[in-house]
């Protein structure tokens, strides 16, 4: 425990995961390491796209151990849910009409790799990071410069102030295996609600 509590005063815990997932994924994509480890992020409900507010959460694939592997590997299932919500997201969007092609992150999450890296590859679009570390608070000086009217538009400022950093693209190679994913996910909403279906019948 000590040298635990150790390795996280030097490193966040995210980092000190990811790092572990680098240890144990042999010679496997590290995302690979949940072909039976699915989840359904929504422990709050579902704001978009689906809106509703009495979905739950699940995760299909638990073992009875308790180890500091299956800490890493739910850590990885949990950011591979947040981006497939995402691609759940896009395409909605995308049904409604409108083109997406890339996406933009920003603020702290956008500081962890893997939660980027596994963004681009289950959306199968660029991410686009910014030059400026804390991003956020070029935002908040963007929207600033508008009020106080030295741009004609939010667009200029963005143009004059904001820079593009790093381009994170997806890998193509691991394009079957997410759209596996993506069908498990889709999957666990569907049979969430087939229970509740069941259960409001009683």
């Amino acid at each position: 425990f000590s040298l635990f509590c150790t390795v996280l005063v030097a490193h966040s815990i995210y980092t000190y995961l990811n790092s572990h997932l680098d240890l144990i994924k042999k010679s496997l994509p590290v995302g690979f390491l949940t072909v039976d480890l699915h989840v359904w992020p929504d422990f709050h409900g579902n704001r978009s796209p689906l809106t509703d507010l009495t979905l739950k959460g699940m995760v299909v694939g638990l073992t009875l151990s308790r180890g500091l592997d299956e800490l890493a590997l739910i850590y990885l299932a949990t950011i591979q849910a947040i981006a497939l919500g995402t691609r759940h997201i896009l395409e909605a969007m995308e049904a409604a009409g409108h083109h997406i092609n890339t996406l933009f992150l920003c603020g702290g999450l956008s500081k962890n790799p893997l939660f980027v890296q596994m963004h681009a590859d289950i959306t199968g679009k660029p991410v686009v990071l910014s030059k400026e570390v804390e991003s956020v608070l070029v935002g908040a000086a963007i929207l600033g410069a508008c009020a106080s009217g030295d741009f004609a538009s939010i667009q200029e400022a963005m143009a004059k102030m904001g820079k593009i950093g790093r381009v994170v693209q997806p890998n193509r190679e691991h394009k079957r295996f997410y759209d596996k994913k993506y069908e498990v996910f889709l999957k666990l909403v569907e049979h969430q609600r087939e229970y509740r279906s069941i259960m409001n019948s009683c």
